[in-house]
């Protein structure tokens, strides 16, 4: 592995070693507190354009297994640890630096990322750039130019462009039930396979719809639930999709996560803002106002629901325990639930997997 540098927009610096694809990688640099799960959050569509920096120090331990994939391959733009592991591993398994190279991805090991993390939390997270010794002033020139995550439409070439009807989601993931049962029109922003995989094991039908879609795509054809999915950047740029789910608000039941949770905020008449380092990681907690219990999610957001623009009638359901941030919505006249966080429990913890029930039960 050559010497490599990861260059913050800030004009911050650090140094390390280049894993995969030795090249030059610019995109929003986050941390995630996850313990394990580095499959999972490198193949979440989310992530795309984002250079993603794992705050627990030894990565790549245990390998990669493609069924642990949340899509067809890496969506986030680099990876960033502070000890990539590069000893033996299980039978069948893959190295993370091959599978990184193999998707012609750039990572940067060696770096002290608990000083790189408390920078990001201090300042926020911002533009960033990793490239090979030598190139630095072509990457300050990617850097300079690069546009900001509010700029950037990130949806389109992590979601369908057409109906598709029951996706086989691949080894190792549930298959869709084979019982003439109700359909949930799943309107894809850059959807994880654990989602769907979810609404499967509860018996239901799925069909994707892109991001595109219109109104008239979802009423009056027997849907029984139109969900929206998670996905990368800023809600405040898809007003399209949100004036279609305005649409349909109260003559079908409506539900979604993370970027769904977002677009459904906006519909209902609220606004989302950026926060300033966002919630990366397995360990959020958050508490349930109805019951008053608090669990553990998993997260992956920089943006979230403004409360003060929160309209009459639009509940809070959830709030993060940490930071009071909005984790939920809903609205019961016109059967309204979403999450912020993501139920479906990959990488994990498991804790919050009941919130599907919720979320599906209330439907056509």
């Amino acid at each position: 592995m050559e010497k490599g540098y990861l260059l913050l927009s800030d004009g911050t610096c650090f140094s390390g070693r280049i894993f995969g694809n030795p090249s030059i990688c610019c995109g929003e640099l986050v941390f995630n507190t996850s313990m394990t799960g580095y499959s999972e959050i490198l193949t979440d569509p989310s992530y795309n354009g984002q250079i993603v920096l794992m705050t627990y120090p030894l990565i790549g331990n245990y390998g990669v297994d493609e069924s642990w994939n949340e899509s067809c391959g890496i969506n986030a733009t680099a990876l960033v640890v502070r000890k990539l592991y590069e000893g033996p591993l299980p039978p069948g398994r893959e190295s993370l630096q091959s599978f990184m190279a193999r998707q012609n991805k750039c990572g940067i090991t060696d770096v002290d990322t608990r000083s790189l993390t408390l920078h990001i939390r201090n300042y926020g997270s911002q533009n960033a750039v990793i490239f090979p010794q030598g190139m630095e002033a072509e990457a300050r020139k990617v850097l300079a130019s690069f546009p900001k995550i509010t700029e950037r439409d990130l949806i389109d070439g992590v979601s369908v462009k057409k109906e598709t009807p029951d996706p086989d989601l691949g080894e190792g993931f549930a298959k869709c039930p084979d019982a003439d049962s109700p359909r949930v029109a799943l309107v894809d922003f850059g959807i994880k396979k654990s989602i769907i995989e979810n609404i499967y094991r509860r018996g239901l039908h799925v069909t994707l719809l892109p991001p595109s879609f219109k109104a008239s795509d979802v009423l009056d054809k027997g849907y029984c639930l139109l969900f929206l999915s998670n996905g990368p950047g800023d809600p405040a740029l898809l007003q399209g999709a949100v004036n279609e789910v305005k649409t349909c608000l109260g003559r079908i039941p409506v539900s979604g996560i993370c970027l769904g949770h977002q677009i459904i905020t906006w519909a209902l008449g609220g606004r989302t803002v950026k926060m300033t380092f966002g919630h990366h990681g397995g360990n959020h907690p958050v508490r349930d106002l109805d019951t008053g219990k608090t669990f553990v999610t998993s997260q992956n957001h920089g943006f979230m629901s403004d409360r003060s623009t929160l309209p009459e009638g639009v509940s809070i359901w959830f709030v993060n325990a940490n930071d009071g941030t909005v984790e939920g919505l809903y609205d019961r006249s016109r059967h309204v639930r979403s999450v912020q966080f993501h139920p479906e429990a990959s990488p994990g913890p498991q804790d919050g997997t009941w919130i599907f029930d919720s979320l599906l039960e209330d439907r056509a």
